[in-house]
């Protein structure tokens, strides 16, 4: 809130030796705080200042300084002179010379005063005068002020004309108050002047008796004296406190209607904006509505570990877990169904499966659970809802809707009994087993989904809240195909082949390779995969191009070398950026490419800007750290956290490539530059076109600027359109068609 309108204000500040150096830098910090309440600009408010002691001197007059950080900057240099406190002279120093600088009385004017109020000299005189000429005058006290004189000083009403600096908020918005009522703009809709209790305070000396004393008194008889009690009295100083009323500007915040849902926290950011800081799986608006929402139609139950091995504790997160989950998916034509079974040593489903179709009274039945304790017998529980889990839902009636039936295990404790013959029983009843836990049981829940990637695995308590988009994803991929089968990407593997990484661990990078390639359909037409390996040097293992099938990969990949020496991994992506990810080596315009850097986190240092000049081009970098690693460092190579997985361990490394293989699917599926990086050889320049793109070529031709001309210098071009058949007839022109787009059934 400030102050805005054509405005004159002076502050008289006391510099006296009974205000103390250390009051008058108070005193300035709190003049600074007054101007934050005023709107200074030149055809505005204009501030000025005096400080006064035995005599005024002018530090600034209201035309020196025109913006607020100026005024305020001149202000904290302001330095202390010292003296005796002559208030009055002060004020006759305004009524002979007005305001220094100021417009003339052609605008208001306002004195602000800042003293302990103990002048030396009468100061009624003076301060009628001042106010006589229609100046607007505020008393402030600062330290232990003499409170009689501050009102004698000030406008009235003295109450809100009078305030004290030690609350500098506080007077900063009663200033604002007063003057509102008189010169400056309305207040902000919503807004009202309050008037509240408040004390003023000050030190008084006063005399108190101490007791009484023997003391001699003379007698009217000569040479007589005679013994008496007399009083002691000693002065005292008591701190006074006055009750008095001051007045401050309300405005509503704009959190005040709570406008933040499901959750979300509510950031106020002026008077009227605010902000939501949403949960995770809300922010699907600025209210932190659902972001998310299970577009497939599933029959879905969470079958929820209620033993002793979980604790109370990890139950109700678990259920808070179950909440925040149907918060942030289940609409209200949300085409799944949902229900929610408990064990310990028995099984029982108090919540079948489609029994609610609304949120909130899901939420009610998950209150509702309690907790059980006793055994963990992970393996009877999966055969039993194998059998009786779903038979609310159709799939078990005449009908069948044939939607696929999901089990989530939410569980933090080893099962005891065996899980892996009861979970297959489960999956060869056609149930599709999803598992979320620690990573305590992590190799129980690969045991139980009978796939790595069908387990998702939190590191904290909080963690697990983290993990709904990805259950979100995971129980949407039950029916689809994995990876990206039909999308169309040029992708390369960096892979560190270091004596930082050792023999052992490159054998498991290998693998990491070897296995990602299953998710792609290997072909000109679909994905393109290429594999350099590098220590202090890179080495291309196979180009884009080289191979077109998963079986030719295969062989490919079992024969990348290892290098052994020290690790540049800088080297190694001006090498993909120079002599893999070109046209010459079967990159193709309009399709998407993507690095994937495979390392310890050793010999990053000078891979920064190569892999910043791989983004300027179109290139995405994926790093994926083994071990411990700068991740600062790293932070700059992958350019963004999204792309960016550090992994602890290399044993580690298989249970993130679905995570993985999902980023850079989904970079796949992003629109694409023709012209990056460049498909133009020889320097020729690509320029985008309608449906394609052209090479402008000097002293070459052919659709890259790829064959010279023999005679002469010429300039020629060609028009490309992504995924083109390129022929030349007898007449030397090229002719350009679109190629069929390769698409694959699942």
């Amino acid at each position: 809130m400030q102050c805005s309108a054509s405005l004159d204000v002076l502050f008289l500040l006391d510099g006296s030796y009974s205000i103390g150096k250390g009051s008058f830098e108070r005193s300035k910090h709190f003049a600074g705080k007054l101007c934050d309440a005023l709107d200074i600009r030149p055809d505005r408010v204009r501030v000025g200042m005096i400080q006064f002691s035995s005599t005024p001197h002018l530090e600034f007059p209201l035309d020196s300084y025109l913006t607020k950080q100026e005024v305020k900057d001149r202000i904290k240099r302001t330095v202390f002179r010292g003296g005796s406190t002559e208030t009055g002279r002060a004020l006759k120093y305004i009524l002979r010379k007005g305001f220094p600088g100021g417009r003339n009385s052609s605008v208001p004017e306002v004195l602000i005063i800042i003293s302990d109020g103990k002048s030396q000299g009468s100061t009624t005189v003076p301060a009628m005068q001042v106010k006589e000429r229609h100046i607007t005058v505020f008393a402030v006290g600062i330290k232990f002020p003499r409170w009689e004189e501050l009102q004698v000083l000030a406008s009235e009403p003295t109450d809100q004309h009078v305030f004290f600096a030690g609350d500098a908020d506080d007077a900063a918005n009663g200033l604002y108050s007063t003057l509102t009522g008189s010169v400056c703009s309305a207040t902000a809709p919503g807004c009202k002047v309050e008037s509240h209790p408040c004390e003023r305070r000050t030190l008084e000396t006063v005399k108190e008796l101490a007791g009484n004393y023997v003391c001699w008194k003379g007698s009217k008889q000569p040479n007589a004296v005679r013994a008496s009690l007399c009083p002691f009295y000693r002065w005292k100083r008591v701190l006074i406190k006055h009750p008095s009323r001051c007045f401050r500007t309300v405005c509503p915040e704009p959190c005040d209607s709570q406008p933040c849902q499901n959750g979300g926290t509510c950031v106020p950011e002026g008077l009227d904006k605010y902000r939501c800081l949403c949960p995770v799986g809300y922010g699907g608006d600025i209210h932190c509505a659902p972001k998310l929402s299970l577009e497939c139609g599933v029959d879905l139950l969470f079958l929820m570990d209620s033993s002793a091995g979980v604790t109370l504790e990890g139950f109700l997160r678990y259920k808070a877990f179950l909440k925040r989950f149907l918060q942030a998916v289940m609409g209200r034509d949300s085409p799944m169904n949902v229900g929610v079974a408990q064990y310990d040593n028995n099984v029982r489903i108090p919540i079948e499966v489609g029994q609610h179709t609304d949120a909130l009274s899901f939420m009610k039945s998950i209150d509702a659970l309690n907790f059980s304790g006793g055994g963990t017998l992970t393996g009877r529980a999966l055969r039993y809802v194998a059998q009786h889990g779903f038979r609310s839902t159709p799939v078990f009636a005449d009908v069948q809707d044939d939607l696929p039936r999901v089990v989530v295990l939410l569980t933090d404790s080893r099962s005891q009994d065996p899980v892996a013959e009861a979970a297959k029983y489960a999956r060869d009843r056609g149930l599709f087993l999803i598992g979320v836990g620690s990573s305590f049981v992590r190799a129980e829940l690969a045991e139980v989904t009978g796939n790595p990637k069908q387990t998702i695995v939190y590191s904290d308590p909080q963690d697990l809240f983290n993990r709904i988009p990805e259950l979100q994803r995971r129980i949407c991929g039950v029916d689809s195909p994995e990876g990206c089968q039909a999308q169309s990407l040029d992708l390369a593997f960096a892979v560190d082949a270091s004596a930082g990484v050792g023999l052992e661990n490159f054998l498991w990078l290998r693998d990491f390779v070897r296995n990602s390639r299953l998710h792609f359909g290997i072909n000109r037409d679909v994905t393109q995969i290429a594999l350099v390996v590098y220590g202090s040097q890179p080495h291309t293992v196979f180009a884009l191009d080289t191979h077109t099938s998963n079986s030719a990969l295969l062989q490919a990949i079992d024969q990348a070398p290892f290098l052994g020496d020290s690790a540049s991994a800088g080297s190694a992506l001006l090498h993909i950026y120079g002599d893999v990810m070109t046209v010459q080596k079967g990159a193709r315009p309009g399709v998407n490419k993507v690095v994937v850097v495979l390392t310890d986190g050793g010999g990053m240092e000078d891979a920064a800007t190569p892999a910043q000049q791989l983004r300027d081009n179109g290139i995405l970098v994926f790093v994926v750290v083994i071990g411990d690693a700068q991740r600062d460092t790293l932070l700059r190579v992958a350019g963004s956290p999204n792309y960016l997985v550090h992994i602890s361990s290399y044993e580690d490394l298989q249970y993130y490539q679905d995570l993985i293989i999902e980023r850079i699917c989904e970079e796949a599926k992003s629109p694409v530059n023709l012209c990056k990086p460049n498909p133009c050889m020889n320097q020729g320049i690509c320029i985008l076109r309608p449906g394609g793109y052209r090479c402008e070529c000097h002293g070459w031709e052919g659709p890259h600027c790829e064959s010279r001309v023999l005679r002469g210098d010429s300039l020629r071009s060609a028009v490309l359109p992504p995924h083109s058949h390129v022929q030349r007839s007898s007449t030397g022109l090229w002719h350009f068609s679109r190629a069929p787009r390769h698409t694959k059934r699942h």
